[in-house]
């Protein structure tokens, strides 16, 4: 029987806040198959409740503001006191203010946008950064992405054009990061019950409209993100780099409702 055995390996997680949590979801996959694992958090509020998430898992904890370039020099300085070199490196990190969502995206402010672009976007870039002297061959870098980066979603706005900035870093860090032997790509899910999905203007609305348009008839559930997650991370996707990988019940196929 084909397995996938990580043991040995080492695999940051970053943007885990809760159970729900599509980053945990993939980190509990990661831990199966047998990785060892960090979980990096934004703030102080953040830390118990993440400390409670580690434990089962075994997993080291370290605050980290992607938005504080001297946190983040602190978590990889961390990470590479720990063991050394990194493997995998998760990024579940998003963020943008609910006004700029709630509109017209022809309002959005600009300080609003660019605080979006900056967590959800560039946070990629400043952590892939600090992770490039740690990653070792055959090792992978994974974000989580949505289909609104290509197709309208009314409301998604200001959310919408960082996961589009997004997808277009994962295909430059594919290819600066290739000849290293590391890999970079997207998860595409579809909407999952998250606490932050749950934040989105509509989002009950967008939930039951994929399950009835998708071809599966239904939606996805995190245990299918996480076996992506675990996948694109693993040896059983060396050949797969700057792509969008969508696991949406088959959902971004459809061209019009049935």
């Amino acid at each position: 029987m084909l397995t996938v055995d990580l043991s040995g390996k080492t695999a940051l997680v970053m943007g885990v806040t809760n159970q729900r949590s599509l980053g945990y979801a993939i980190a509990e996959k990661l831990h199966q198959a047998g990785a060892t694992l960090a979980f990096s958090y934004q703030g102080e509020r953040l830390k118990e409740d993440v400390e409670k998430l580690a434990t089962p898992l075994n997993a080291l904890t370290f605050q980290a503001d992607v938005t504080k370039d001297e946190e983040l020099d602190r978590l990889f300085a961390g990470i590479k006191e720990a063991w050394g070199e990194l493997d995998y490196l998760v990024h579940a990190i998003a963020f943008a203010p609910r006004a700029a969502m709630e509109g017209r995206y022809l309002d959005t402010r600009r300080e609003d946008w660019l605080l979006a672009l900056e967590v959800s976007a560039y946070s990629l870039v400043a952590v892939a950064q600090r992770a490039e002297p740690l990653l070792r061959e055959g090792g992978g870098i994974v974000t989580l992405t949505y289909y609104a980066s290509e197709k309208v979603v009314p409301r998604y706005n200001v959310m919408a054009i960082a996961k589009a900035a997004l997808e277009a870093s994962v295909r430059y860090l594919a290819f600066e990061l290739g000849p290293k032997g590391v890999r970079v790509n997207a998860i595409s899910a579809g909407p999952v019950r998250t606490v932050a999905a749950r934040s989105i203007p509509g989002f009950s609305k967008m939930y039951d409209r994929v399950a009835q348009t998708a071809p599966l008839k239904r939606n996805v559930t995190q245990e299918e993100v996480g076996n992506l997650g675990l996948f694109l991370l693993s040896p059983l996707a060396s050949g797969i780099t700057g792509e969008v990988v969508y696991v949406d019940a088959g959902y971004h196929i459809m061209g019009m409702e049935v």
